[in-house]
């Protein structure tokens, strides 16, 4: 076996949405340490345009685009500079999204707040998935990973837009497996645990902290570089014959808000 390769991205061209911070920030240096030419995608192109420049000064290559998910416009673009830049797509990490924990009771959430978290978690995913596969079917290589996260899997109040929007993301990326994988294309999810993000520590306290440890046999929160590492697994050629499924990186344990 020639070990070399196996998480060598060399000559590949990877799209990370929501590239500017946190998991996606870790997502695109990653990719970059390990050859891949990245285009840092997100709605606020000052953040990817930093995160860009830091890859580059690093000896890597990347460019920022601006991308609202939520606008087809955007997401077309997204994938068209991409092409005029790079000439290829091979990876895409659908990593954008939004809603959570404790915002969503339904006696508070409206109807257009609900639809938008599925728009931003769900209908990008599909819709970018559609516009990239006939580019990384004719470059020969293709892997799709999306984000999901434990709330796909786990029941807590006040969170039901975007865990019902997670567990869609779960099924969709299975389904999608059957309609690409003939095309040589691969796509997975990550389920990331509590991850020590921007989002995360607006509501978290020691309390909540220490309740989420105590159901947490590795004894730490998660970091976006632990995320990452399961990002660059999947894009990698190790793991080539893995398509449909969901892993889920948290520490072996449960943590939720309540």
């Amino acid at each position: 076996m020639d070990t070399s390769k196996l998480l060598d991205l060399t000559g590949k061209t990877a799209i990370v949405t929501g590239g500017a911070n946190g998991i996606g920030k870790a997502s695109c240096e990653i990719l970059a340490a390990y050859g891949a030419k990245v285009v840092v995608s997100d709605y606020n192109l000052e953040a990817a345009e930093k995160t860009a420049r830091e890859i580059n000064d690093a000896g890597g290559k990347a460019i920022a685009i601006d991308c609202d998910v939520t606008k087809d416009e955007a997401l077309v673009n997204l994938v068209n500079r991409t092409m005029e830049v790079y000439g290829q797509i091979n990876i895409l990490v659908n990593n954008a999204g939004g809603g959570g924990a404790g915002r969503e009771s339904p006696s508070q959430i409206s109807v257009e707040a609900f639809e938008r978290v599925f728009k931003m978690n769900v209908f990008s995913m599909w819709r970018l998935c559609q516009l990239v596969a006939p580019h990384m079917k004719t470059s020969g290589y293709g892997s799709i990973i999306n984000m999901s996260s434990m709330a796909s899997i786990n029941k807590s109040p006040a969170i039901s837009a975007y865990a019902s929007s997670k567990a869609a993301v779960n099924h969709m990326t299975a389904n999608l497996a059957h309609d690409y994988g003939p095309d040589g294309i691969r796509i997975n999810a990550i389920g990331p645990g509590a991850t020590r993000t921007a989002a995360l520590e607006k509501v978290l306290t020691p309390e909540i902290k220490d309740r989420m440890l105590s159901h947490t046999p590795i004894k730490r929160l998660g970091e976006p570089e632990d995320i990452a590492g399961a990002v660059l697994y999947f894009a990698a050629p190790i793991s080539n014959w893995v398509s449909g499924q969901v892993l889920f990186v948290n520490g072996g344990g449960v943590q939720t808000l309540d």
